[in-house]
């Protein structure tokens, strides 16, 4: 049984869904801190082509005096974001070849109604999902009352949840300790996702945009053909 763990981002890339699908449980990392400064983190912000180019968009947030826990995290709709990202991608993809097919399942997403940001994400991740017709078990990290830091925490949460598996992204050994998982008796498993080179519409390929991207350019039995996930 393999275990993968991660923050809860904002509608992100195709790496963080094939994570997903590689892993028997996934689990929502959302009793971690939630930087305190900075425009933004994937939790409240990605990046699509506008123009041509890839620029952010973002899910404004309530900054609290102090540290805040990424569960903890409220949205800010004080603005009018969810509509104006909404025009901005009906903008810039209503003229790619898959916009129609995803555009009527795509725009309830933005328009869920949280107050937290970890609910908001989570529930459109479980939304993208589904459409990729992939079952995964989700638990949140913070339903485990995990006591851990660092490398020891993603141990800790492997063992809770009775497995001996661990699925770690490309660029974890950057703030992981691998020997720590082998001397713990757990299995390190790198996910080893390479981007998958597709046909953006006006723009030279740029790699790390949101999903949504290539649901509009691509259509979403592309990306179950290259999830190895059966299409709906």
């Amino acid at each position: 049984m393999i275990v993968a763990i991660h923050q809860p981002n904002f509608f992100p890339w195709l790496g963080y869904f094939d994570k997903i699908r590689k892993s028997d449980i996934f689990v929502f990392m959302d009793d971690v801190a939630y930087p305190k400064t900075g425009s933004g983190t994937w939790c409240n912000r990605v990046k699509i082509l506008i123009q041509g180019k890839p620029v952010w968009i973002t899910c404004p947030i309530v900054r609290e005096p102090g540290a805040q826990l990424i569960r903890h995290v409220k949205i800010d709709d004080r603005q009018a974001w969810r509509r104006k990202i909404l025009k901005t991608i009906e903008y810039n993809y209503k003229k790619a070849p898959y916009f129609e097919e995803n555009w009527d399942w795509v725009k309830p997403m933005f328009l869920y109604e949280a107050d937290s940001l970890a609910d908001f994400n989570i529930h459109n991740i479980k939304q993208i999902m589904e459409k990729l017709s992939y079952d995964v078990s989700f638990v949140l990290q913070s339903a485990l009352q995990t006591r851990e830091k660092a490398t020891g925490l993603l141990i800790e949460i492997t063992k809770k949840l009775g497995s001996d598996a661990y699925l770690c992204g490309n660029g974890a050994s950057g703030y992981q300790d691998d020997a720590e998982f082998d001397r713990k008796g757990i299995k390190l498993i790198y996910q080893n996702f390479k981007d998958v080179d597709y046909l953006q519409r006006g723009s030279d390929f740029s790699p790390g945009l949101s999903i949504l991207d290539v649901f509009f350019n691509c259509g979403y039995k592309a990306i179950t053909k290259w999830m190895n996930v059966k299409s709906k």
